[in-house]
């Protein structure tokens, strides 16, 4: 969010960035080479001095040129507020029509292109940003979002982190799943899969999807495990409990894994069986059941 009057703690005003650069983001791809100039103005929530807003005028007219149907972001200044950082900075938009930002997420970059510092903010509160102008705005940034203890004194520039767009979650089928499952067993699963609720960032959890009491009285389940994270996770041990309708314990074991792993963003079906000593309930109600794994 802009922090528009936030208490300052101790103010230390370093940082003032000489060289101006921008990052930009296009909207749509423009065959218009003229160059835009945008118009300076000020958010009711930041009205500057007067000795202010002749700086500002001044860093304003200094900075390059946009090309059409571009925003920018460019620094002004940057404040330490004991392990916090305060960094003032122009959006400036140069489409021909007017613009409302909500949730943006930014970085502060080094002279050498390395991230110092990472957030998201929401600009929902400035409005309506008007076609070819040019915005000052504040941008708070708290000490858990540092990502190295060396903040510049100059040097620094600010951009906007464009984020790719997710993957579609996918899924995970060993070799010989694969083998064994019909074209349309796998697409059963996959659409299983696909109508699932949307896993929370770095999210990773079990689902169950069959369970049967077997012939010789052991007990198998079926579960989908499931990486919401970008990086693949390794199971070497898996306890599992599974409990029936009555919420009676029906199975518990614990499960060693060879070279199991979950690709990230993907959901692996995978059976375990429990041997019928770990079968604590040989007629369990499996109108609804469930399967976990036990707190440590």
């Amino acid at each position: 969010m802009g922090l528009f009057g936030k208490k300052q703690k101790k103010a230390d005003n370093v940082a003032v960035e000489e060289k101006i650069e921008t990052a930009t983001a296009e909207e749509a791809v423009s065959t218009d080479s003229d160059a835009v100039q945008t118009n300076l103005v000020f958010h009711e929530e930041w009205q500057p001095s007067t000795q202010e807003k002749y700086v500002l005028m001044f860093r304003h007219q200094q900075l390059p040129t946009l090309k059409p149907n571009q925003l920018s972001i460019s620094g002004i200044r940057l404040t330490r507020f004991e392990e916090d950082i305060l960094v003032e900075a122009f959006i400036r938009n140069a489409l021909s029509r007017a613009v409302e930002f909500d949730m943006v997420d930014l970085v502060l970059l080094d002279e050498e292109g390395q991230p110092i510092v990472k957030g998201s903010f929401d600009l929902s509160e400035m409005g309506e940003m008007p076609a070819l102008s040019c915005v000052p705005w504040r941008f708070f940034f708290e000490e858990e979002s540092l990502l190295t203890d060396t903040i510049p004194e100059e040097g620094w520039t600010i951009a906007f982190e464009l984020k790719s767009q997710a993957a579609e979650h996918q899924l995970d089928l060993e070799p010989n799943w694969k083998e064994q499952l019909s074209e349309a067993q796998i697409e059963h699963l996959q659409q299983i899969v696909a109508g699932l609720p949307e896993l929370k960032k770095d999210e990773v959890n079990f689902m169950g999807l069959e369970a049967a009491l077997k012939e010789d009285a052991s007990f198998a389940v079926t579960v989908f495990i499931r990486n919401g994270s970008s990086n693949a996770i390794s199971i070497e041990q898996l306890p599992l409990i599974v409990e029936d309708a009555d919420g009676d314990r029906v199975c518990q074991g614990s499960f060693a894994l060879n070279d199991f792993a979950v690709q990230p963003n993907t959901t692996k079906p995978w059976t375990f069986i429990f041997p019928e000593p770990l079968v604590h309930k040989k007629n369990p109600n499996l109108s609804s059941w469930k399967v976990y794994v036990p707190n440590a």
